[in-house]
């Protein structure tokens, strides 16, 4: 008789974990309690799904700051390539872009989803509109799950419900309450891949910015530099650039973060210098805040011609070179504090979770229920952005789906 297993939750991991676990023959319940499977996949990288990462495992690790060691064996057994292969299959063709990562070659997520979802049905798993309420164990071992509209014996139960970022998909924390109620930590939650609080910013509000340069320093330290887009808001700062930036940014409440743009990447200080005083001689009797429209976006120029500490009505050829020098330090060093991130209910992916010592890395098992497994998000781990985390729930999905039903490697 086939080895009954239950999943719970529906998105990248748990569509993985069903699928492994029913090509390994077990008889595989899905719960789910969305109409859709996948909403929260839907949406990554702004619909098109950044699928993996066309790396190797070293380079893999390297961009799993929190517990990356955790995913050495998963990610051996199934990397990137192996990933982009698997959805080849799948009749997901796909195609690598800047920085590695990985697409459909269609653009549209919900021909990933779609392709999960016929291989699920293929297999004959049993979706189920259900939330889990509870898990039930004996002597230590999992016998089944507790639905709001049934109960579900199972031999074996894997948990994949995401974290606690963007809860209109779903992931609204229900693994980690049912994994502490089986006697596992769950380490503090908040948010990575998430944008930034600095008040500051409020005037600029709207204004995105392409192709700039960013720094970040913490406790005055260089951490981090990148290069990119990133937008302004009325709260503060998000974008792709910042997005990733954040992720590298752990230590709120202990540690102090200030950002540095540099507005004009392209050229060095010697270059930038030679093309203002281009300018200045272009607009000589001009009003210095009118002098910069060749420069600079609108709405941004206003708050350089603040920073600058030059008079907005200052005539350009009364500008002194110490000026000059000022205003070129301040296009190439925009400072931003930043009071913190934002909720992790707006961030990408969350950032804690399940304690990895507790968790058998190779199988992904409880080592304090038996039969219980865990894959995705609902793990202590996270990645930086570029198909990384969605690499995470394949490698650890599989690793889970497959141990359970009794198939290791």
């Amino acid at each position: 008789m086939s080895k009954r297993i239950v999943v719970i939750g529906g998105g990248a991991a748990g569509m993985m974990a069903a699928i492994c676990a029913a090509e390994s023959g077990a008889a595989v319940t899905l719960l789910e309690p969305n109409e859709r499977l996948g909403k929260k996949l839907n949406i990554t990288g702004k619909g098109r799904c950044n699928i993996t990462n066309n790396a190797d495992l070293e380079t893999l690790l390297a961009n799993v700051p929190r517990n990356g060691k955790f995913l050495y064996s998963a990610f051996s057994r199934f990397d990137g390539r192996a990933a982009m292969a698997f959805f080849e299959e799948l009749g997901v063709p796909v195609k690598t872009e800047r920085g590695n990562r990985v697409f459909p070659v269609s653009d549209r997520a919900f021909d990933v989803s779609g392709a999960l979802e016929r291989r699920l049905r293929r297999l004959r798993v049993q979706l189920v509109r259900d939330r889990a309420a509870g898990l039930t164990t004996a002597d230590g071992a999992v016998t089944g799950v507790t639905g709001e509209k049934g109960t579900y014996p199972a031999q074996a139960v894997i948990l994949a419900t995401g974290g606690v970022s963007y809860p209109a998909t779903g992931s609204t924390g229900d693994g980690h309450r049912l994994a502490a109620q089986a006697g596992h930590t769950v380490t503090e939650l908040r948010g990575s891949l998430v944008p930034l609080l600095a008040p500051d910013c409020a005037p600029l509000q709207g204004l995105s910015l392409r192709n700039v340069g960013l720094t970040v320093y913490e406790n005055n330290k260089k951490l981090y530099t990148d290069f990119g887009e990133l937008l302004f808001t009325h709260f503060g700062l998000s974008g792709p650039l910042i997005l990733s930036a954040s992720a590298h940014m752990r230590h709120f409440g202990k540690k102090a973060y200030r950002l540095e743009i540099d507005l004009k990447p392209a050229l060095d200080e010697s270059t930038l210098d030679k093309r203002l005083v281009s300018d200045f001689t272009k607009y000589a009797n001009h009003d210095f805040c009118n002098a910069l429209n060749d420069l600079l976006p609108q709405k941004l120029i206003g708050a350089v011609v603040e920073r600058s500490g030059i008079p907005s009505h200052q005539k350009v050829h009364d500008l002194k070179r110490e000026q000059r020098q000022a205003l070129l330090r301040l296009l190439k060093h925009f400072t931003v504090e930043v009071q913190g991130p934002c909720p992790v209910e707006q961030a990408i992916v969350t950032s804690g979770g399940v304690k990895v010592s507790e968790i058998d890395p190779k199988t992904m098992e409880s080592k304090i229920v038996k039969g219980l497994y865990f894959a995705g998000e609902l793990i202590d781990v996270d990645a930086y952005t570029g198909g990384f985390n969605l690499q995470i729930a394949w490698a650890t999905g599989r690793a889970a789906g497959r141990a359970a039903a009794g198939t290791e490697e």
